[in-house]
């Protein structure tokens, strides 16, 4: 079956290339669009393989002729415009030739009896994406975010996430009050006290808080925690890097489950 035949768009004025420019570029423009844009292979793949159906196929005139049947006819409609362009609404150093709108779903709430991992104000949209990868990759899932964590669909944590996003129950903007609604045990990370991650006996499904990169966990949180967990760390640093921590902390969980 034939693509139909797209939109032929050529002007960097036009409205759609910059709602597209924004949404590339902006952390929050997916908030005021409640749409978000993917690009490259790899991410458009990761989302139609966990079934999205984006609402726009953008691609390269020199790209479109010779475009995959699966990635032309995966959005509901689709547009061409110039090689030039696309690359100046791309957030990427080598822009890619294609990209997805994808329309957000409705506001998700929070599940309270699902694993979950909880982020408490974490800065740095590098961490966040990483986060979401392990908590995609090791069974949990829901992620919620604090009001003060980096924007969970902002291109940066989107880039980071490398398509856990698609796979993810994603809720941010919530209070410490909004968290109480949680029914599953909290575990909270700490540097310094707590039971020892490797002789921990982890209850599942539980909900992990990875708390901010400076400040550790917020002490509201942390003292509602139904146990503290830190992890060996025998070369005597101070602390680890909390998207590595979270990788040990929520891989143990996984392991814990299928021992």
């Amino acid at each position: 079956m034939t693509a139909a035949a797209p939109v032929q768009i050529q002007s960097r004025d036009n409205p759609l290339v910059k709602d597209l420019r924004r949404l590339a570029q902006d952390n929050g423009a997916y908030r005021r669009q409640g749409r978000v844009w993917v690009e490259g292979d790899h991410l458009c793949r990761a989302a139609l393989a966990r079934g999205w159906r984006p609402a726009i196929g953008v691609f390269s005139a020199s790209y479109w002729p010779s475009a995959p049947a699966a990635l032309a006819h995966a959005a509901i409609k689709n547009v061409v415009v110039p090689d030039a362009v696309l690359a100046e609404v791309s957030g990427l150093e080598s822009p890619a030739p294609f990209g997805f709108v994808l329309d957000l779903p409705a506001d998700a709430a929070l599940a309270p009896g699902a694993a979950a991992v909880v982020l408490d104000r974490l800065q740095d949209a590098g961490n966040v994406g990483s986060i979401l990868r392990s908590a995609a990759a090791f069974g949990f899932a829901q992620v919620l975010a604090v009001k003060g964590t980096a924007a969970l669909w902002s291109p940066k944590v989107l880039r980071a996430g490398m398509g856990a996003h698609f796979g993810l129950r994603l809720v941010e903007g919530l209070s410490h009050d909004d968290l109480q609604s949680l029914q599953v045990p909290w575990l909270a990370t700490s540097s310094h006290q707590g039971d020892l991650l490797h002789r921990a006996a982890l209850p599942w499904p539980c909900a992990w808080l990875m708390g901010h990169e400076g400040q550790g966990v917020s002490p509201v949180l942390e003292a509602r925690a139904a146990q503290r967990i830190r992890i060996a760390q025998p070369g005597g640093e101070e602390s680890l890097n909390v998207a590595a921590a979270a990788a040990i902390c929520l891989h143990a969980s996984a392991a814990a489950r299928v021992d």
